[in-house]
């Protein structure tokens, strides 16, 4: 029911949802913000700005925020809508847990396509993909206090 984190960024597959679960978030008074290509550069510069001075601790996005662009606050990343292939995922997980810290990565698997993805990753990175557990273990993705 609870997960604990810094910063997250959620990734989904088009525009539409992008608009759409940034707004449900921000309506259930999570604190989120939509970047995807449909945006002007601009607009979408400020917003990534916005992001990554921690006036905003979730960044619903598309798949142009998931190359290239590193948040050292960020420890969490869902695959709202499973990437289309091994490349994509990679480069989208590995936004957390970025500077040597700790990540998470939560993917959804919702049909065939999507669990061939996930097993492609996992043959060609040679990982394993656990289910997702009853509970988390906050130590397995953000860094302790000392």
């Amino acid at each position: 029911d609870v997960l604990e984190f810094n910063q997250v960024v959620i990734f989904v597959k088009s525009i539409q949802r992008c608009a759409a679960l940034s707004q449900l978030l921000v309506e259930q008074n999570f604190p989120a913000i939509a970047i995807h290509r449909g945006m002007a550069q601009e607009e979408r510069l400020s917003r990534y700005q916005q992001f990554k001075d921690f006036q905003r601790r979730i960044m619903v996005a598309t798949n142009l925020f998931g190359r290239g662009m590193d948040i050292e606050r960020v420890n969490i990343v869902f695959n709202y809508d499973m990437p289309e292939d091994s490349d994509t995922y990679l480069h989208r997980v590995a936004r957390a847990g970025r500077f040597g810290t700790k990540g998470l990565a939560i993917t959804f698997v919702s049909d065939e396509t999507d669990a061939k993805t996930l097993n492609e990753v996992q043959d060609r990175f040679e990982v394993n993909v656990a289910e997702l557990p009853d509970e988390i273990d906050i130590s397995s993705y953000i860094e302790q206090s000392r």
